[in-house]
């Protein structure tokens, strides 16, 4: 069997995605994670008299801290079946992605397990993401020592 003939066999087999029920869903989901996030911000700055960005900071360690929270409760996982990418709001997603692995392999210890395992599925983004800004960093530095 082709690559081709495969394809149409899987595609004819394979159960229709509800795309618009699917896109609603991320989208309300993912509205009310960033909605969360502005109410925490919004608090911080006016209940707390913190300044933007340290209001900024606090937003996002909070999300970052429930997001993990909830994955090692088992609650996240059940939200991001529920809502799909909307639970991929990158920072909660982010979490999500660095503690799952840890999860799963916590039997094997803290060390060859949660140790080793912990950014395998975040690992190559912090990589890759510090690498990228490395690169277009020295590319501005370099056009700006032209012009």
């Amino acid at each position: 069997m082709d690559k081709e003939h495969y394809k149409r066999f899987a595609d004819a087999h394979a159960p229709a995605s509800p795309l618009g029920r699917n896109c609603l869903r991320a989208f309300w989901v993912g509205g009310l994670i960033c909605v969360l996030g502005q109410v925490i911000r919004w608090g911080g700055e006016r209940l707390l008299g913190l300044t933007e960005e340290t209001a900024g900071t606090l937003a996002s360690v909070t999300l970052i801290f429930f997001a993990a929270l909830l994955s090692g409760l088992g609650i996240f996982d059940r939200v991001a079946k529920y809502a799909g990418a909307g639970t991929l709001v990158p920072i909660t997603g982010f979490a999500n992605s660095v503690v799952s692995p840890a999860i799963d392999c916590r039997a094997e210890g803290l060390i060859l397990g949660v140790g080793a395992k912990i950014f395998t599925v975040a690992g190559p983004v912090l990589l890759y993401g510090t690498l990228a800004g490395t690169v277009y960093g020295l590319i501005y530095l370099v056009v700006g020592l032209f012009l």
